[in-house]
């Protein structure tokens, strides 16, 4: 089984070598994995910084978006090249850590719903923060008619099988809703400061937790 995740960087070139390092070592964890950066049209550096730290990468793979459209559509981009049998995605500005989607994959392994979908779940937030998300998903649910919970907290995991089966996906964060209605696993994990940015919250962990 081939593992592909997507990480769209939007001006992440300062954090990028270490994004890179971070990928590094889930290839080293599972070497069945591949990594698709996508410049998504950034304005600073990026291009630059990704080309001279994946010139000897044979499993962390760039692409460019010339002009960025949003963060769904160079997801999408993303998908598109990959080659794995389980693909998804996650942020580039580290405060999810990239090692989240190793114990994703071993739901996949194990695995006895097809197709299945794995995400995130977050903990150790600020009360704000997990206010603003259980009114988002209250919101969410009753927009939809289904029980919707943290949907963008990542990483988001998935099976070619149901890739295959998405058509005309939103490119936006209505993305995230897409394949919900088939077996879901989450995962739970804390938040890591962001390289370049403020951060409320250090940490890592996980566990596992699969809602059928």
């Amino acid at each position: 089984m081939r593992f592909s995740v997507v990480i769209p960087c939007y001006n992440e070139a300062k954090s990028l070598p270490a994004l890179v390092a971070r990928c590094e070592k889930v290839l080293a964890a599972e070497p069945a994995c591949e990594f698709i950066l996508v410049d998504n049209g950034s304005s600073d550096e990026s291009c630059d910084v990704l080309a001279k730290e994946l010139v000897s990468q044979t499993r962390i793979r760039s692409i460019r978006v010339p002009v960025n459209l949003g963060y769904g559509h160079g997801i999408l981009e993303g998908l598109k090249i990959c080659t794995g049998d389980v693909l998804g995605w996650t942020h580039a500005d580290l405060q999810t850590d990239p090692m989240d989607v190793v114990q994703g994959f071993e739901l996949f392994k194990h695995a006895k719903s097809e197709p299945l979908f794995v995400k995130g779940k977050r903990r150790g937030r600020p009360l704000p923060d997990r206010a603003f998300t259980a009114a988002m998903s209250v919101f969410e649910t009753l927009l939809l008619g289904r029980v919707m919970r943290d949907i963008n907290a990542q990483p988001t995991l998935f099976s070619r099988a149901l890739y295959e089966r998405w058509h005309d996906a939103p490119e936006d964060f209505a993305r995230s809703v897409c394949p919900y209605g088939c077996a879901i696993g989450r995962c739970s994990c804390l938040p890591l400061s962001r390289a370049f940015c403020t951060a409320t919250t250090r940490g890592f962990a996980l566990e596992y937790q699969l809602e059928i």
